[in-house]
């Protein structure tokens, strides 16, 4: 019974005095304080960041857009990441915590853990050449194997594409192999137009390029005047004229749309008939009629 007494004397006593609750008021303070200063340090350090791309903006040593707008994403990742750690670090000591033998464990860990992390060593190296290289950048248009869509971030470990249906696409940057960017150089617009094979191929293409002329003047996304090629195809009941137009990046779809619907208004307005199905019915007891005419006679 005495034992008992003293080993319930010695485990609850403390939480009996007020030094006890007074060290751990104490820590409980410091740890808030720690988590209240770290969040304010990675809203501070963000908007740092963003303040300094929006000085380079106006500077004439500036990089593109496209990788300022990676970079402070990336920067900003690490930046909380150290904040992070450092934060662990502080609210261990306020516990009482051995960092100095809990790091160089960690160390020794890391070390042993990197050798079966080869595929998480893999993709941050990938990562890391990805964004030094400038192979693609946030909002880019790019497809990585059988996934396409605008880059929404690019970690040092993986890489966030989101297709144009709203799927966010997660990959690991290590299994990127080939990466197709559709956002790095103009795009070509290409409209084939069809007409009906009896009408006037000159007079057509006359006022097609009277047209085109046009249409730089209503649509910013045209580099030039968009031009008629030519005829493409020949059919048995139609003409195929194809046009093409340089316009800026992945608005190729926008203006193709633009274009088949300026040119088939134009058309209209011209006399100019498009193709279409046709149908030719005959009536058997007139044809048979016929037939036994031509015989009386």
């Amino acid at each position: 019974m005495n034992s008992l007494t003293s080993v319930f004397k010695n485990v609850f006593e403390p939480f009996f005095q007020e030094e006890t609750w007074a060290h751990i008021g104490e820590g409980f303070i410091k740890i808030l304080l720690i988590l209240l200063i770290s969040m304010f340090l990675i809203r501070i350090g963000k908007q740092a960041l963003n303040k300094f791309v929006e000085v380079r903006t106006n500077s004439p040593l500036r990089i593109s857009e496209r990788r300022e707008a990676t970079m402070v994403r990336l920067l900003q990742n690490v930046f909380s990441y150290v904040i992070y750690f450092v934060a662990g670090v502080m609210i261990l000591e306020t516990l009482s915590v051995d960092v100095r033998g809990l790091l160089a464990g960690a160390g020794i860990v890391g070390l042993a853990v990197g050798f079966g992390a080869q595929n998480l060593v893999k993709d941050i190296i990938t990562g890391f050449f990805i964004i030094f290289e400038d192979q693609f950048s946030v909002g880019d248009y790019v497809r990585v194997g059988t996934f396409e869509g605008t880059v929404e971030e690019i970690g040092l470990r993986t890489t966030k594409i989101k297709s144009w249906t709203g799927e966010i696409n997660i990959l690991p940057n290590g299994s990127i192999v080939e990466v197709t960017n559709f956002s790095l150089h103009n795009s070509v617009a290409f409209v084939d137009v069809s007409i009906s094979y009896e009408e006037n191929i000159q007079k057509a293409e006359q006022v097609i390029l009277e047209l085109l002329e046009e249409l730089p003047s209503r649509y910013e996304d045209m580099v030039k005047t968009p031009e008629l090629l030519g005829v493409q195809n020949i059919h048995a009941t139609e003409v195929t004229m194809r046009i093409t137009s340089e316009v800026k990046p992945m608005r190729h779809f926008h203006i193709s749309r633009m274009i088949r619907k300026e040119v088939r208004t134009r058309l209209n307005e011209h006399g100019i008939e498009v193709p279409f199905p046709r149908m030719v019915m005959y009536n058997r007891t007139e044809e048979a009629q016929h037939s036994s005419t031509l015989k009386g006679k």
